[in-house]
């Protein structure tokens, strides 16, 4: 089994304050109001809080109202903090407390609320008597013990098996799991599962800010902020490869594009222009946002669109997935391309203000000041925001009382396209609530496509189309739910389709995509000691193959994925392996290639074979005759 690879954020602002004076979350030390210290908060990585939207604010009072017959935190400000787990995952804080985690539940499709010993806290001294147990004093570490029905004092009477309950007992407060109802919770025997109990006491605080409040607090921060944002963009403008250039800005409808613009509007007397990719895909909400936004504010907005790009091209690719996103090439950065191809025409140089931000993800934790465009010559990227954080882009949206899209106030913390294999399945099942037309059309290729694989509808409702390789955790999940996770090969015509050209991989590299039919995974088996070193795994149902600085991965679904130091790299090993299948394919059993191997590496009975002997040195290809009428047997195939 491949070895998990652990990937870390360099995190460089894990951490927040609380001004507990005027309750309110601060990103300074000192409150911009009362000038008082604020408590510090670690935040668990990566550490990009934000602020519970409306609908998230709606989940959490109905979860604590449900569980506790408690509104404890209605009305107040609540942050939420991205962390890592099965799908979205957010760690609470409310008046400076990690009051629990709200998380959604891949098996029950809904949300669950794991509290936490501060939030725990909060609620016994709120004076919530629901789902309350106490406990006789014990000597001695509690948390992580299970307790005696013997040790039970009292507790309420709407506890049932299962239950997370309060615990509290003498001087100790805390939470755990009941393992009975309420009425048989005093008798012998194992009765309450003490997950964490300590002696501190926690306590809500009564005093809700203002929204004018909150903006005030981190005024003084946010400032500064804004300046070394201004003055990025305003130093790269002025120098003088991009003294007449001009400037556009990327607009996704997103907040962080909402920001950037804002910015550039702000650092620049020039016009400048703003084009927005529309995929095709996009949400209605955000297109509708988008053109509104930037007609209310005489901007000059240039749209370029896929139109039907997506859907013409699934066909051939299938469902894109988080490790195989061909349709960001065909439906964002093809358009995107042409945009910038011309406003570069003629050697001119031009800018692109981004709103790309290193807490977004691994990849772009890596984003530098500013990029060159390897595939457009004299365009370059500008990041002004990619060090800010989510809750820093939402107060600058505040302060500035910008509009933003409305799907953020819905539930969405990203707002990218509706099918997107990023987004969660918390967010697919709310944009399942909002646009069931559209979830209806895509909901039914996707089921026609896993049965046309050998697998199960649930392999769809739980989401697990969204990766080619699972990682471990919907491994993990799909072992709990008994669900077969490998596609089975199709009976299909041999054909090879291209997923676009060479981009620049997120991970590093140069990246090439495609799909090949009518050959499956035992047969490439066959071949794949020519290429490189094979790694094969049937359960994941996917072959890699490793060469010193590049690698192939070839899927049971046909979906082919190359992966190489430099362009040319890449395109020639995409085009090496392309030649190999076919010639796996069309062996004509000849007998040349046997021939001309020095290493005798090869058989062609009862089909073509390349054995571990071979040294790679490319005579059995250069002598084969289906590999010599490659262009012919693959018509319109074209690397460049």
């Amino acid at each position: 089994m491949a070895k998990t690879h652990v990937r870390h954020f360099a995190i460089e602002k894990n951490i927040i304050f609380w001004c507990q004076n005027c309750n309110i979350p601060i990103l300074d030390v000192h409150c911009g109001i009362c000038r008082e210290k604020g408590l510090q908060i670690v935040l668990t990585p990566p550490g990009d809080v934000r602020f519970a939207s409306q609908h998230e604010h709606g989940i959490i009072d109905n979860i604590i109202l449900e569980s506790f017959s408690s509104v404890s935190l209605s009305g107040k400000l609540i942050l939420l903090n991205k962390i890592p787990g099965e799908d979205r995952t957010d760690e609470i804080i409310v008046d400076g407390l990690r009051f629990g985690v709200l998380r959604f539940d891949m098996k029950e499709f809904n949300f669950k609320l794991d509290l936490m010993i501060e939030g725990a806290s909060a609620l016994i001294e709120s004076g919530i008597r629901n789902k309350l147990v106490i406990i006789s004093s014990r000597k001695g570490h509690l948390s992580g013990k299970t307790i005696d029905g013997h040790d039970v004092i009292e507790c309420s009477d709407d506890i049932g098996a299962g239950d997370a309950v309060l615990v509290t007992g003498r001087n100790l407060q805390g939470f755990g799991i009941s393992y009975r109802n309420s009425s048989e919770l005093k008798n012998p025997g194992q009765s309450i599962k003490i997950k964490k109990i300590d002696s501190r006491r926690m306590f809500f605080i009564s005093k809700n800010p203002s929204h004018d409040e909150l903006i005030r607090a981190n005024a003084p921060y946010m400032k500064r902020l804004v300046k070394d944002a201004v003055n990025t963009i305003r130093g790269i403008a002025s120098q003088n490869d991009f003294k007449d250039s001009t400037v556009y800005v990327s607009f996704s409808g997103g907040k962080d594009s909402l920001t950037t613009l804002d910015l550039t509007r702000s650092a620049l007397k020039k016009p400048l222009k703003v084009f927005f990719a529309n995929t095709g895909i996009e949400f209605p909400e955000t297109v509708e946002f988008a053109r509104r936004f930037c007609k209310e504010n005489d901007i000059e907005l240039i749209e370029v669109e896929a139109k039907e790009a997506f859907w013409e091209n699934l066909p051939s690719f299938g469902p894109p997935a988080k490790d195989f996103r061909w349709c960001c090439k065909v439906c964002k950065l093809a358009p995107i391309n042409s945009v910038m191809e011309e406003c570069t025409g003629g050697g001119r140089k031009c800018i692109t203000v981004d709103g790309k931000r290193k807490y977004e993800s691994f990849v772009r934790a890596r984003i530098a000041p500013k990029e060159e465009n390897p595939f457009v010559p004299g365009q370059v990227s500008v990041f002004p925001i990619r060090n800010w954080r989510a809750i820093e882009v939402w107060l600058y949206i505040y302060y500035r009382k910008l509009e933003y899209n409305p799907l953020y106030d819905m539930g969405f913390e990203r707002v990218g396209c509706w099918l997107c294999p990023a987004e969660l399945s918390a967010e697919y099942y709310r944009f399942r609530e909002l646009h069931p037309e559209l979830f209806k059309r895509w909901n039914e290729y996707l089921l026609k496509w896993a049965k046309e694989y050998g697998i199960s509808d649930s392999f769809i409702e739980h989401g697990f189309w969204r990766w080619k390789t699972l990682p471990p955790k919907m491994i993990q999940l799909a072992s709990e739910l008994g669900i077969d996770t490998v596609l089975k090969s199709k009976e299909e015509d041999f054909g090879f389709t291209l997923t676009g050209g060479v981009s620049s991989c997120r991970t590093g590299g140069y990246t090439m995509e495609g799909k090949v039919k009518g050959l499956t995974l035992s047969e490439v088996l066959n071949i794949g000691n020519i290429l490189g070193e094979i790694m094969f795994s049937e359960d994941l149902g996917v072959l890699l193959i490793r060469m010193k600085n590049s690698s192939v991965k070839i899927f049971s679904s046909g979906h082919i994925s190359v992966n190489a130091p430099g362009k040319e790299e890449a395109l020639s090993l995409f085009e090496n392996t392309a030649k190999q299948l076919i010639r796996l394919k069309k062996c004509t059993h000849c007998g040349v290639c046997l021939k001309v191997c020095p290493a005798g590496a090869i058989t062609i009975e009862p089909q073509l074979r390349i054995l571990k002997e071979c040294i790679r040195c490319k005579r059995c290809t250069e002598s084969c005759v289906v590999v010599k009428y490659f262009d012919k047997l693959l018509p319109g195939f074209n690397t460049s």
